[in-house]
């Protein structure tokens, strides 16, 4: 039986960035389609050094949604003001190296 899920979206906590993760999501028709992981900074979260105590937790829950739910694709979503992704880069200004520009 092929599972409802179809992703694991891995977000920030800033409260001021979850309905864009939300609005996404719908405009995406992903909406009660997609297990949840939010954390300090996203993909900085699970992936810097400064926070590298965090990365096993990712990762377990990744496997857990993959078992349980039979996804097949990871969406990331960052922002660009976040807090976490500051503090890993000594509070200097962040930008990622593949940043999508808008038209």
């Amino acid at each position: 039986m092929k599972s409802k899920f179809k992703a694991m979206v891995l977000s920030c906590i800033d409260p001021r960035f979850q309905p864009l993760v939300h609005n996404y999501l719908k405009k995406k028709k992903l909406t009660g389609k997609y297990s949840a992981f939010t954390i300090t900074g996203a993909a900085v979260g699970v992936t810097h050094n400064k926070f590298k105590k965090w990365h096993k937790t990712f990762y377990d829950n990744l496997g857990t949604s993959i078992q349980l739910h039979k996804i097949e694709k990871l969406i990331v979503i960052n922002h660009k003001d976040c807090g976490a992704a500051k503090i890993a880069n000594g509070n200097k200004e962040f930008s990622p190296a593949n940043e999508k520009k808008n038209s």
